[in-house]
C-alpha cells in the first residue's frame, strides 16, 4: 500500500514523458524538411535547449549554421534575435544603453533601451571576432540570466538560450574565448559535411520556386514546461557512476601522466552531462537515460572544456582521440 503514490506518480511521469515525446517527435520532422543531412546536429540542439543550456556552433562556412539557429528559434517559438560579431561591437549594442530624454515640459530623464539579448534565442554569429570585452558583456547573461547596465540588474526572458557560432578557418583578427565563458556553453556542437543523398536532396528542394519554410510547433511556455519534465528523469546509479569517472579522468591530477592534459573539465561539466543525458532520454521516448547516453554525449559537453600540452598537440595527440580513450574504460 505504501509504494501505490510512487506508483502513481511513476505512471504520471511516463505518461507526460510519453506525451512530451511525441511533441519533440514533431519539432525533429518540421526541423528536418528545411535542414537536411545534420539529423545527429539537430538532437545536440534540441538537447541543449530541454536542458536549459547554451551551445558553440563548430563549423566552416556555407554548412547553414545560421539557418538552422533561425529554423530552430521559428519551429520552438522562441522570441530570436541574431547579433553579428564584429570587432568594433560595443557591450552596449548587445546589452541596451540608457539614453537621456527631454519631455515637452523641459524634464529630462534616462529611458533603457533594451538590446538584442532581451530576448528567449539569442544567435551571436562568429562570436570569436568580438573583442574580449564585449564577450564577457554575455558571460553575466548566459550564466544568471540577468544583466547590468548603468549599475540596474535587469532580468532577461524567460527561458533564454544564446547559440554561437564560430569559423574554425578564418582566425585572423578573431579573439579566442576563455575558458570561463567556454564553460557556459551547455555543448560544443561540431557541424560537418552533409551527406551525399542529404546534399542531393538540399540541391533539389531549396533550389526550386517553393522552398520549404519553418513552422512553429512549440510555444515558450511547453518549451519551460519540457524542460522541468527533464530535471523530474530519474538517473540511475551506473549512469551517476559513469558520468563521475568519466568527468573526473579527464582532470590532469587524474591522468597517469601520459594522456597530454593541461587542464580539464570541472563540476559543471558533470552537471551539464548529467542534464543532457536526461534530455536525450525525453527526446527518445525512454524513461530513463543509460550509459550509452553519457558515452554519445560525451564529446560535445567535454571537447570544449579540456585543453591538452604542447607537448601533446605537438605529437598530433588530439582532444577526440584523448575522450575517446577516457571513454574506453566505460563501454
Amino acid at each position: 500500500m505504501n509504494h501505490e503514490p510512487c506508483t502513481s506518480e511513476a505512471r504520471e511521469l511516463a505518461t507526460e514523458i510519453d506525451r512530451t515525446g511525441a511533441r519533440l517527435a514533431d519539432v525533429r520532422a518540421a526541423i528536418g524538411r528545411v535542414i537536411f543531412g545534420q539529423d545527429s546536429v539537430i538532437d545536440q540542439f534540441l538537447i541543449t535547449l530541454l536542458a536549459g543550456g547554451h551551445a558553440l556552433l563548430i563549423g566552416v562556412p556555407g554548412l547553414g549554421k545560421t539557418r538552422l539557429v533561425e529554423t530552430i528559434g521559428t519551429v520552438t517559438g522562441l522570441d530570436t534575435k541574431r547579433v553579428q560579431c564584429t570587432p568594433d561591437l560595443m557591450p552596449a549594442d548587445i546589452l541596451g544603453s540608457e539614453v537621456l530624454e527631454e519631455s515637452e515640459s523641459g524634464l529630462r530623464e534616462f529611458r533603457f533601451i533594451p538590446g538584442p539579448v532581451f530576448c528567449s534565442f539569442l544567435m551571436a554569429d562568429e562570436i570569436n571576432r568580438a573583442s574580449p570585452r564585449t564577450q564577457s558583456a554575455l558571460l553575466q547573461a548566459m550564466q544568471e540570466h540577468t544583466v547590468t547596465v548603468a549599475g540596474t540588474r535587469r532580468d532577461l526572458p524567460q527561458p533564454f538560450h544564446v547559440f554561437a557560432t564560430q569559423n574554425p578557418l578564418e582566425l585572423e583578427g578573431t579573439y579566442p574565448l576563455p575558458e570561463a565563458q567556454l564553460d557556459r556553453f551547455l555543448m560544443e556542437i561540431d557541424i560537418d559535411y552533409p551527406g551525399r543523398d542529404a546534399e542531393r536532396e538540399m540541391l533539389v528542394v531549396t533550389t526550386g520556386l517553393d522552398e520549404e519554410k519553418p513552422a512553429g510547433v512549440l510555444n515558450s511556455t511547453e518549451l519551460m514546461a519540457a524542460q522541468r519534465l527533464v530535471r523530474r528523469i530519474p538517473v540511475g546509479e551506473s549512469v551517476v557512476e559513469a558520468i563521475l569517472d568519466l568527468v573526473r579522468s579527464g582532470r590532469p591530477d587524474a591522468s597517469d601522466g601520459s594522456s597530454g592534459i593541461l587542464w580539464g573539465p570541472g563540476p559543471r561539466a558533470s552537471q551539464s552531462l548529467m542534464l543532457a543525458v536526461r534530455a536525450r532520454a525525453l527526446l527518445d521516448h525512454r524513461l530513463a537515460p543509460s550509459v550509452d547516453d553519457v558515452l554519445d554525449l560525451a564529446g560535445p559537453v567535454l571537447r570544449h572544456r579540456m585543453q591538452l600540452t604542447f607537448a601533446a598537440r605537438a605529437d598530433g595527440v588530439t582532444l577526440d582521440e584523448v575522450i575517446e580513450r577516457l571513454k574506453a574504460p566505460l563501454g
